[in-house]
């Protein structure tokens, strides 16, 4: 069974960004304006860029989250093939050994395949549940090894990942509307980068300032800033936290949730504002527009303010949270950097992230008073980003009248 030899791209780190990224740089494809693999950072910002967004959602026998978007998702793989010019083959079928050869004929091409798969059904990612979930997710498969019984992923580290013909089988069909289906690409126009760049811009802006295609506008952009710190404030109104996420289990909940939309899972911290910003710094030379590198130094400064917000939702002044933090940032280094080889001290954590949220069901550190201090100063942060984003998008704005 085939293994790209050759295969060692892992650059990239989100999902969809980060395949695409390492898809095309095994390719061998370059970008017009620097002659090197268009870059993570470049890919973002064509499907649409840095966003804010707040959620909260409460479902039955599960801990209540707040969900903190930090980049279009708003059909942004799509959006950004679609934009580069790039043909899709995209095969799929009901049969599991039709799958396996769909796969195969692929690799047999010397391509890899973008592959879905729910990421939990996976092996070398522990994830700190303690009930049944899925997330479905393309990766890069670029080896199969039925005899070995060994599949070779590209997926969201910087490392070679591991998994069994069989975790494969049943991760790739998870979900029905995924299931089983595989997509390799041709080569992007790069006749079209800069449109794609001036269209990825305009997303971006829209989000911040506009309705959104789909939900409440409170949902998004500056909107969202406001109306998250005022849930943390107001106590009356519908949605608070003294409401959805009140002293306790639920309370830690949403400040884990937070904390890990910030740092983890597909990025690496600083709620992607860095990645964005140097997406900017490449966009002011293919418009040649350097009013945007004012843009991207703003996005750099609220990076900062980001990194700031999450040592702010869990400090170093509840050692427990504290802890809870650390282990969150030692799994995803521990990810990044080792993959497979680190499962077990990963493993080791996301218990002890278990326990942690168990714990706060009965010994919850913060008084009644300490955890409404607590929430304004989580609110004065979230609120300085705010103020920090708004001259950048201006800037954005202001590049792109001109």
């Amino acid at each position: 069974m085939p293994t790209l030899q050759n295969y060692q791209q892992f650059e990239g780190i989100h999902w969809e960004t980060g395949t695409v990224r390492n898809y095309y740089d095994f390719r061998g494809v370059k970008a017009p304006h620097t002659g090197a693999p268009y870059t993570e950072a470049l890919l973002m910002g064509v499907s649409g860029g840095a966003v804010m967004g707040y959620f909260v959602f409460a479902y039955k026998g599960y801990d209540p989250h707040a969900r903190i978007l930090t980049r279009n998702t708003f059909d942004p793989m799509e959006t950004m093939l679609q934009r580069l010019g790039a043909v899709q083959e995209v095969r799929q079928t009901a049969s599991a050994d039709k799958a396996v050869r769909n796969l195969v004929d692929a690799l047999d091409d010397g391509t890899p395949a973008i592959t879905w798969v729910d990421a939990f059904s996976l092996p070398y990612d522990p994830q700190p549940y303690e009930w049944d979930i899925w997330h479905m997710l393309p990766v890069l498969v670029f080896g199969y090894d039925e005899e070995a019984d060994q599949v070779s992923i590209a997926d969201r580290a910087r490392v070679p990942l591991i998994a069994s013909t069989g975790e494969l089988a049943v991760a790739r069909a998870r979900i029905k509307k995924t299931k089983h289906r595989i997509l390799t690409l041709d080569m992007p126009d790069p006749e079209k980068l800069p449109a794609a760049v001036q269209m990825g811009i305009g997303d971006c802006i829209k989000l911040y300032t506009e309705k959104p295609p789909k939900g409440a506008r409170h949902n998004f952009g500056f909107a969202a800033y406001q109306r998250w710190a005022d849930a943390l404030r107001r106590p009356q109104m519908k949605g608070s936290w003294a409401k959805e996420f009140p002293r306790g289990r639920k309370m830690y909940a949403g400040l884990e949730s937070v904390f890990s939309d910030i740092n983890t899972f597909g990025k690496e911290g600083y709620a992607e504002r860095d990645l964005y910003a140097n997406f900017l710094d490449e966009a002011a030379v293919i418009l040649e527009k350097p009013v945007l590198r004012e843009a991207a130094a703003q996005f750099r400064l609220s990076a900062q303010a980001w990194d700031d917000l999450g040592r702010t939702l869990l400090p170093d002044s509840v050692p427990i949270w504290a802890e809870a933090r650390q282990r969150m940032l030692d799994n995803q280094r521990l990810f990044l950097e080792r993959g497979n080889a680190a499962a077990a001290e990963g493993q080791a954590n996301a218990e002890r992230l278990i326990a942690i949220r168990r714990q706060m069901e009965a010994d919850f550190p913060l008084s009644d008073a300490e955890t409404t201090a607590h929430l304004e100063q989580i609110a004065e942060r979230v609120l300085r980003i705010r103020d920090i984003e708004e001259p950048a998008v201006a800037a954005m704005r202001e590049a792109m009248a001109m």
